[in-house]
């Protein structure tokens, strides 16, 4: 315990050295990150909504095809991105493998199945009787949902939270497409990973506590959306 308390120590007064290799994983965890929330965000909400409307047959089996995915081992979907990316892949002429690019295509994936199924159950919640006071306002299919996200922006909001945590913390599919290459594709967990097994547990434990600073920005600006509703 003793230990582990002067490693703490020891990491604040690293991250208030600030080396500038420290900083350069953090920007870059937080611009694939950011690009890949973004990215699911403008897509997965839109889908997730039009799903929620949905009357079709086989809404059931894409709810089901969405709840799995929800819980797809990101270690599985990295080796699919690498598949696709390397040279004998049918994307491998983009030249992406072991770039950004090809781990915020692996974060994307990741995090799409969660903020499209938990925005498409918060629709679901919304009170039917507010669908029909909408239709009969004469709104659009286009203004529907829309009306649809404002009701229910708290799950939305919730579902894009639970999104930048799962990719945020993910370690496996980054380090398989992205190659964990120092001041190229070395991102926040990656580097713990690393910095573990050289035993550099200073470092790590100040990326770790980063990391954890991170989560908790993003829970208190879901907490004040809420305060505010």
């Amino acid at each position: 315990m003793h230990d582990i308390l002067r490693g703490l120590l020891d990491a604040a007064r690293l991250l208030a050295a600030g080396s500038r290799e420290l900083w350069g994983i953090i920007a870059l965890s937080l611009r694939v990150t950011g690009t890949s929330l973004l990215l699911c965000t403008l897509i997965g909400v839109p889908v997730g909504a039009a799903l929620g409307l949905s009357r079709l047959r086989s809404r059931g089996l894409v709810t089901a095809l969405l709840y799995t995915g929800m819980g797809l081992p990101p270690v599985v979907v990295g080796l699919f991105v690498y598949l696709l990316l390397s040279r004998s892949g049918p994307l491998g002429a983009l030249g992406w493998l072991f770039t950004p690019r090809a781990m915020i295509m692996a974060q994307t994936i990741i995090a799409f199945p969660l903020v499209t199924g938990l925005t498409l159950t918060a629709v679901r919640g919304v009170d039917p009787a507010f669908r029909q006071q909408v239709r009969a306002l004469g709104a659009t299919r286009v203004q529907e949902i829309w009306a649809l996200l404002e009701e229910a922006r708290l799950g939305v909001v919730a579902a894009v939270v639970a999104a930048f945590g799962s990719i945020i913390s993910e370690v496996g599919a980054v380090m398989l497409v992205g190659g964990n290459i120092e001041g190229r594709t070395r991102v926040l967990t990656t580097a713990i990973v690393l910095d573990t097994r050289q035993g550099e547990f200073v470092s790590a434990l100040a990326l770790g506590v980063i990391l954890l600073l991170l989560a908790f920005l993003a829970n208190l600006v879901l907490l004040r959306l809420q305060g505010k509703q």
